[in-house]
């Protein structure tokens, strides 16, 4: 028996669905999740609760994390080869692509503003609204506590390699979101799916490769939806509680030993907003987004102003910590290391999941949404992340020694960190702070909901049943992040979502030289007046 996948002129290749797959498993997972949610339960009972599944997960989160995190040593230095696939990705297809990043920079900008949009392009959502909600995913919980982990560790110069990072991973941005309009499945009612799930599958079939497409696609949309349930949700959930048991009294507040509560009333949030699929995701983020970014901006360039005479050392810092060999991570590589490592994890260029949001977009220019997509890694890295390290190192908090900075990064802990350099200048900035993790914690929860919705989708079929249970078992997944401190869970959903990477950069060199073509008609036609301005 096999899925029956709703047919597009446009859908090349529909891999035949793996056996494990046959097995009618949703059901018994909603109900084991009934089960396990701790309503009532007390801290004790919670606690092991915990013990039991972390006993359970740890070997297996053990062994895919020796597979994703695995290292090769440069020197005295390990490097995690997941950070070198995406960085050397970055850096070949901003090569490759004639460095669009910077080429396309201003044309993303005129896009995003809708002067290039034309009336009936097929597609759900806005440029704009597609833009807000992949970034949606990724500002968030990473510029506050990745960068300042960077600056402690790193020191101020690891911001630099941050940046570049930042820049080069534009570019891997911009090859996978085309990718994603350009292989994208559309429906009869409107509806698309889109990612790599789908471009590795029909590209790769397209230049006669269908059995490693299929392999590919099918171990991204695993990857994805583990992701989607661990780093995605459940770590987003139990973050946001702690910070609000924190800001309520502590051990005095209502939550505390009941963080179910809280986890409750953001499942009925968020299953309010998922339910309406990416139409209700974007009509939220593209208010949500702008709102977080301008508020957390806002209080940086407060603070920034207040020390406008720091601004200058704080720079040089940033561009000679970069180059020391004296480096607080043992010199140059060091700190490399760190800011490359801070950027991936902040930016996810290369990762794979954005294409599942840009694919919504209303174009029948996949090209017009890959240069749009090329802002992400500008907004979360190059802006928001720079702007949060030279608070930091202005503030003074930049500035200690190697002892010291693993102390502040382990013991402080970043989101402190960053709350107490903000507090410097602003008193009243870590009850923002507090609302703005609440409010990044949403917004990421309800696009990696949809991330993993499109990849449940590609391997169970689109019918309402498959959708509605795994809209189910996801809002369930939040009472039990909210509720829990499942190490090992939260590690295997991070490893998961880097595990996207491999498949999606793979897939990606096999289909680069039809996006640089792809890429140069574009600008041909725009310059030609073929593709024109509507406003």
């Amino acid at each position: 028996m096999t899925i029956n996948y709703p047919f597009s002129s446009r859908f090349l290749y529909l891999p035949p669905q793996p056996k494990i797959l046959q097995m009618r498993f949703p059901t018994k997972l909603i109900t084991l999740l009934f089960a396990i949610i701790p309503f009532g339960l007390t801290a004790q009972e919670t606690s092991s609760i915990d013990d039991a599944i972390n006993r359970v997960m740890q070997p297996v989160t053990d062994f895919l994390y020796q597979i994703v995190f695995f290292s090769i040593s440069l020197g005295d230095r390990e490097i995690p080869f997941v950070l070198i696939w995406l960085i050397a990705g970055a850096i070949f297809f901003t090569i490759y692509m004639r460095f669009v990043n910077i080429s396309g920079f201003k044309h993303a900008i005129d896009v995003v503003r809708g002067k290039y949009d034309k009336p009936g392009d097929s597609g759900e959502v806005s440029h704009f609204q597609a833009l807000t909600a992949a970034l949606s995913g990724t500002v968030g919980v990473g510029n506050i506590a990745g960068v300042a982990i960077a600056v402690s560790l790193g020191g101020p110069g690891a911001t630099f390699w941050m940046i570049l990072a930042g820049i080069f991973g534009m570019s891997s941005k911009f090859v996978e979101c085309t990718l994603g309009v350009k292989y994208r499945n559309e429906y009869e009612d409107g509806s698309v799916s889109g990612g790599p799930m789908y471009y590795l599958s029909k590209g790769l079939s397209k230049k006669g490769l269908p059995k490693l497409g299929r392999v590919l696609a099918v171990l991204f949309a695993i990857a994805c939806i583990g992701g989607s349930f661990g780093g995605g949700n459940m770590v987003q959930i139990n973050q946001a509680t702690q910070q609000l048991i924190d800001v309520t009294g502590g051990e005095s507040s209502v939550f505390f030993g009941q963080g179910w509560i809280f986890g409750l009333i953001m499942a009925v949030v968020v299953g309010a907003i998922i339910i309406g699929g990416i139409k209700s995701i974007a009509k939220v983020t593209d208010k949500i987004v702008p709102f977080m970014v301008a508020i957390y901006v806002g209080a940086a360039l407060i603070i920034l102003g207040y020390h406008i005479m720091d601004i200058p050392h704080a720079l040089w810092q940033i561009v000679s910590g970069a180059f020391s060999p004296e480096g607080f991570y043992g010199g140059i590589i060091g700190v490399l290391i760190v800011g490359f490592q801070r950027a991936a994890f902040s930016n996810e260029a290369g990762i794979g999941s954005a294409s599942i949001a840009h694919s919504a977009a209303k174009t029948d220019e996949p090209v017009s949404e890959g240069i749009v997509a090329l802002l992400e890694p500008f907004i979360d890295t190059v802006v928001i992340c720079t702007m949060t390290a030279l608070v930091i190192i202005v503030t003074g908090y930049g500035s200690f020694g190697q002892e010291e900075a693993f102390n502040s990064a382990s013991t402080i802990g970043g989101i402190s960190l960053t709350s107490s350099a903000f507090e410097q200048v602003l008193g009243w900035f870590p009850v923002v702070l507090s609302i703005a993790v609440i409010l990044f914690a949403l917004s990421t929860m309800i696009s990696w909901s949809y991330y993993g919705l499109k990849s449940w989708t590609y391997l169970f079929g689109e019918s309402k049943i498959s959708k509605y249970s795994y809209k189910l078992i996801f809002c369930l997944f939040i009472i039990v992040g909210s509720a829990m401190s499942l190490g090992a869970v939260f590690t295997f959903g991070d490893v998961m979502i880097f595990a996207m990477c491999f498949p999606n950069i793979f897939g990606l060199y096999f289909l680069s030289s039809e996006i640089r073509a792809d890429l140069k008609s574009y600008f041909d036609r725009v310059k030609s007046g073929d593709i024109k301005a509507y406003k």
